[in-house]
């Protein structure tokens, strides 16, 4: 066996039996070396790694992860390591590529806003949302010294070249390289007292509250202002900026090769292409959608994916479209990273990848090595109808615009504005003789510089590609000095409604009254109000959060004199969930080889923050449990009509039902529509409802029966002249159908034939019957006995024939052209009786074989 299925849990004992020699490598001290040019890629369907070699663009080894069919997978790998974080559980694993082994695991919150960072021996854990970055030892997943520190909403996380692991911090407007501080000889011993990563260098890239993303480069970092829509590079100490001209926000791959960094703006289907301090060039993606995952710059090539249709466009330096690598036609993430010295195109949710090389050739890789698991698996559902494209205009005002006053200072926060179908690129907040611009997912900003006492009014308004929507006023404020205290401690926790309980116990007003409590979420990358609340607690809406994405949450204290606090401290991380959306694409059938049995079959429903555990299926009113997409159900009856429920299943219980109709195989029904005769043959003609089912023919009539067709049968071996009655039978899985045609065969009629000789009593031998042996001669036995003869027939008597019979040989000699033969032929003489066939010339031929055996 090529390969083989293998499973974390018996990979030691597998290992033994497959000697370490993949590529040919004998020995465990060399196994290192057959992981490069190779990387490990993700399959949905199977649950399973892929090790692809650049090289041979072939799978060598495959190992099964348990319990994670068809979750997302963040993949992260080095030479020598492979983590695994799985978003749906949280869990994070990280396997020895020198022995495939898991050597440790542990647990994480579910969802986005955690990533895992790998570079060499440095291993990372990002959390985006509370801000922390915490070093840990990747052999044993234990915590190398202190954590670094930022604001909540932090972005980025991924190493340059040189083992720089860099962070965005939105709300600072800056970026920051972290280096990693070396492991203790052993796995998950205590590093030395004071030894903990740390911030090396941080550069200002952009006001304060604009919306940033990060691509690391070979040496230093790119961020992506998508705010004010310019491209900062930090090299060698060194920043430069180049703006672009940008109508949507844009987006960055998350590490980017070679000098020239690609800016890919998804709604305008384009490519900004930025060297150090300006733009060297642009080109635009064929097709329709912005369903375009970010560019990828590789070999002096641009790759970019188009989710939407599988499809992977290749452009040159100068923005010349040269290539374009199709896929399998569905719509589903891609995946592109270049890596040893070779670009991986990995479609998690399809059967094949793609390995790039550094001369631009394209190879498929088959991820599941041919027949390693004995069949592909269930093809994917057909993508769905595209939208209709919406009418594009302006932004609409943004709600609920309010204002809080702090010390010489206010905070205005506010509700989304109404894209009408063009993203929202930035928000501008204006008030106090200052203009701010902030991200479209930084709907909060602090405004400092105020005079206590004075009275400030702000307006905000959004922008996108169509230009700039109507503001709206927030409430008037007025700083102070006296401001309350922010609450002391923030809690939150998810319940399973969809809702999102957040608690915090009172603040001390310093002398006034609190009013209310003003709540922030942040995500990763972003932050926006959640709502305001009189009580110590606020209770969010379900689908006010994104389902299955990680939040916190600060709070503020605002007083009855509208003067506000500062954030209090970040709570916990919650993960928004709700029971699952219904099922799509249901589907339930006949199986048509068993009775009373429909298959059901759907596409996974969405899992609304937690994963989907089962689906309840209810096939009319037959209950059952299963884990998979597909079932089948049996003990229905047959022919019945039956109603197909089917609902997911997640922690927080049943979602809503997907239903359809489906009907059981009935026996089948035959209509007659026709027959026809020849002399020994009847042929009948006839339709039939099948009930769903495969049915199997055949028609029977006087002990002959033909089978196959289901439209049209002949029975043959007849006698010919008489009436029969033809039954035909189909067959399937639910029983029989029968229907029945009357119909007569053609008679059949031979010449009695003796033709007079030319010479003395040869020519008189034929004209009567005389004592002894004459022609025509007609018997009751197929024997010429004198006692047995009924009669003779005159030359050129028309007689009716039946059947054959074997019997004595007759030779006609001369007087009918040597006709010689031991058949006898029955006829209509004085009854059925019997006469040679060497005296009787059968009209149409003369062929014996056309008549059936007596």
């Amino acid at each position: 066996m090529r390969g083989g299925l293998v499973t974390i849990g018996t990979v030691a004992a597998l290992l033994a039996a497959m000697g370490l020699t993949v590529l040919g490598l004998g020995a465990a001290d060399n196994t290192v070396a057959n992981y490069d040019a190779s990387s490990w890629l993700w399959s949905t369907t199977r649950s399973e790694m892929a090790r692809v070699n650049g090289v041979t663009a072939r799978v060598d080894t495959r190992v099964e992860v348990p319990g994670a069919r068809r979750h997302q997978l963040q993949v992260t790998q080095t030479d020598r390591l492979l983590i695994l974080r799985d978003l749906n559980t949280g869990q994070v694993s990280s396997l020895d590529l020198a022995t495939l082994q898991i050597t440790a695991t542990t647990p994480t919150t579910p969802g986005f806003g955690v990533n895992v960072a790998l570079h060499e021996d440095a291993a990372f854990v990002v959390d985006a949302v509370q801000g922390i970055v915490r070093q840990f030892d990747p052999r044993s997943l234990t915590p190398v010294g202190e954590p670094v520190r930022y604001p909540p909403g932090i972005t980025g996380g991924s190493f340059d070249g040189e083992g720089r692991l860099w962070i965005a911090v939105p709300s600072e407007g800056t970026v920051s390289a972290i280096t990693a501080a070396a492991l203790p000889a052993t796995p998950g011993a205590a590093p030395p007292a004071g030894l903990s990563p740390k911030r090396v260098e941080t550069y200002d890239v952009a006001e304060p509250s604009h919306e940033l993303a990060v691509s690391t480069l070979d040496s230093g970092v790119a961020v992506l202002d998508r705010t004010s829509a310019s491209l900062v590079t930090v090299r060698g100490g060194r920043t430069e900026r180049a703006n672009l001209k940008m109508a949507s926000p844009g987006a960055l791959p998350v590490r980017t090769s070679g000098p020239q960094v690609p800016v890919t703006v998804a709604g305008e289907r384009r490519v900004h292409v930025v060297r150090d301090s300006a733009e060297v060039g642009q080109f635009t993606v064929p097709g329709a959608g912005d369903r375009l995952s970010p560019a990828v710059a590789w070999a002096n090539r641009f790759y970019c994916a188009d989710e939407a249709t599988g499809t992977v466009y290749s452009f040159d330096a100068d923005g010349k479209l040269v290539d374009t690598i199709k896929g399998s036609g569905t719509s589903g993430p891609l995946e592109l990273e270049v890596r040893e010295n070779h670009l991986f195109i990995n479609a998690p949710n399809s059967p094949t990848a793609r390995v790039v090389d550094d001369k631009n050739q394209v190879r498929e890789v088959n991820k599941y090595a041919n027949d390693v698991l004995g069949g592909d698996p269930p093809p994917a559902p057909p993508p769905p109808p595209p939208p209709k494209k919406p009418r594009v205009g302006k932004p609409g005002a943004p709600r609920a615009v309010t204002a809080a006053a702090g010390n010489a200072s206010a905070r205005v926060s506010w509700r989304p504005a109404a894209a009408n179908g063009a993203e929202i690129t930035r928000y501008v907040v204006e008030g106090a003789d200052q203009r701010h611009e902030v991200g479209a997912n930084q709907r909060a900003v602090e405004i400092t510089g105020l005079t206590n006492g004075e009275t400030y009014t702000f307006s905000v308004h959004a922008v996108n590609a169509k230009g700039d929507g109507p503001a709206r006023k927030s409430n008037p404020v007025t700083p102070t000095a006296a401001v309350p205290d922010s609450p002391a401690s923030v809690t939150a926790g998810a319940r399973p409604d969809g809702t999102v309980l957040v608690k915090w116990p009172a603040a001390n007003g310093q002398g006034n009254t609190i009013a209310r409590y003003a709540v922030t979420a942040a995500s990763a990358g972003a932050t926006a109000p959640a709502g305001e609340s009189t009580k110590t607690e606020l209770v969010i809406p379900a689908g006010e959060l994104a389902y299955g994405t990680q939040y916190a949450f600060t709070v503020v204290s605002v007083n009855d004199k509208g003067a506000g606090s500062k954030a209090s401290p970040v709570s916990n991380t919650v993960v928004p969930f709700a029971a699952p959306g219904a099922p799509t694409e249901l589907k339930a059938s006949t199986v048509a080889d068993q009775p009373g049995t429909v298959a059901v079959q759907w596409a996974p429903a969405v899992e609304n923050g937690r994963p989907v555990t089962k689906y309840l299926v209810d096939v009319g009113g037959k209950t059952s449990e299963v884990t998979d997409t597909r079932t089948t159900v049996g003990g229905l009856g047959n022919g019945q009509n039956v109603t197909v429920k089917v609902k997911a299943v997640n922690e927080a219980g049943p979602g809503p039902e997907a239903s359809t109709t489906a009907r059981t195989v009935a026996a089948p029904r035959i209509t007659v529509t026709g027959s026809s005769a020849d002399a020994t043959s009847v042929t009948v003609s006839f339709t039939v409802d099948a009930g769903g089912g495969n049915a199997t023919c055949s028609a029977a009539t006087g002990g002959k029966t033909a089978s196959g067709s289901c439209s049209s049968l002949r029975v043959t071996g007849l006698t010919p002249g008489t009436a029969y009655t033809v039954t035909v039978t189909a067959t399937n899985a639910a029983g029989n159908g029968t229907a029945t045609k009357a119909q007569s065969t053609d008679p059949l009629y031979g010449i009695a034939t003796c033709n007079n000789g030319p010479s003395g009593d040869q020519r008189t031998y034929c004209d009567a019957d005389v004592s002894g042996r004459n022609g025509n001669e007609i018997f009751s036995v197929p024997q010429q006995l004198n006692a047995k003869q009924v009669g003779w027939a005159k030359p050129g008597t028309r007689l009716k024939a039946y059947c054959k019979k074997q019997g004595e040989n007759v030779d006609s000699w001369i007087y009918n052209n040597q006709k010689q033969s031991t058949w006898w032929v029955q006829v209509d003489y004085s009854g059925r009786n019997y006469i040679p066939w060497a005296w009787l010339n059968l009209e149409g031929g003369d062929n014996i074989n056309v008549l059936p055996t007596c």
